[in-house]
């Protein structure tokens, strides 16, 4: 980030307050469900009051919203620098990759995002992730100010199309039958496997790729 776009002090002291809040919570997770963090002990450990706390989020459901944003950003990151210059299904292994290892890492809070993903009726856009945030969460992630703040189910999307237009997939791919797909693999695996065998995600999820795509190859519209 250059120098003229430096968030302002207020804009950084807000960053670390609801980064501080996200952390809490990570932590948390690994030893216990979200359900069981109370906004009282929440604000304890970070050292704010209460009604300091509905200032940054007005429920405490949007932590795990919020926590489900910087996830994807970073995901969005790393997916497109796994793939380096390419496009298509490359940054859609590379999305999966990364996840699998992130799952390892943080089996908690993946965990708690998969079941909020489960339990919502509909899509929440959830907090912004203001670019002091992104300054100070991913420090070391280079032009992550700049990257569009997609949903996982847009990365997947756009990732497919370019997968189409490029020839890896057919010209007749359903999109929305792809994406049931892709979704049906990204949450399900991780649940079937997260408690029996976390350490084999990552070569279930290319297997299951690799069966969608020879699928989806096979598959002649009428």
């Amino acid at each position: 980030m250059t120098e003229t776009a430096r968030p302002s002090l207020r804009e950084r002291k807000f960053a670390r307050t609801r980064l501080a809040l996200a952390e809490a919570v990570t932590l948390h997770l690994e030893m216990a469900p979200f359900e069981s963090l109370s906004v009282k002990a929440l604000c304890e450990r970070v050292q704010i009051s209460e009604a300091t706390f509905f200032n940054y989020f007005p429920r405490k459901e949007d932590l795990i919203v919020y926590l489900d944003r910087l996830w994807t950003l970073e995901l969005n990151w790393y997916g497109r620098q796994a793939a380096g210059q390419q496009t298509g299904l490359p940054v859609i292994e590379a999305l999966f990759r990364y996840t699998a290892i992130q799952i390892q890492k943080k089996p908690g809070l993946m965990g708690e995002i998969i079941a909020h993903e489960a339990r919502i009726r509909s899509r929440e856009a959830g907090p912004e992730i203001t670019p002091a945030e992104r300054m100070i969460a991913f420090a070391d992630l280079e032009d992550i100010e700049s990257l569009p703040d997609d949903s996982l189910e847009s990365l997947l999307r756009s990732s497919l199309e370019a997968a189409i237009k490029q020839g890896d997939l057919p010209e007749n791919t359903a999109i929305a039958a792809a994406m049931v797909g892709l979704v049906s693999i990204f949450y399900g695996v991780p649940l079937a496997m997260q408690y029996a065998n976390p350490a084999a995600i990552g070569a279930m999820y290319r297997q299951q790729l690799a069966l969608l795509w020879a699928g989806l190859r096979a598959v002649v519209e009428k």
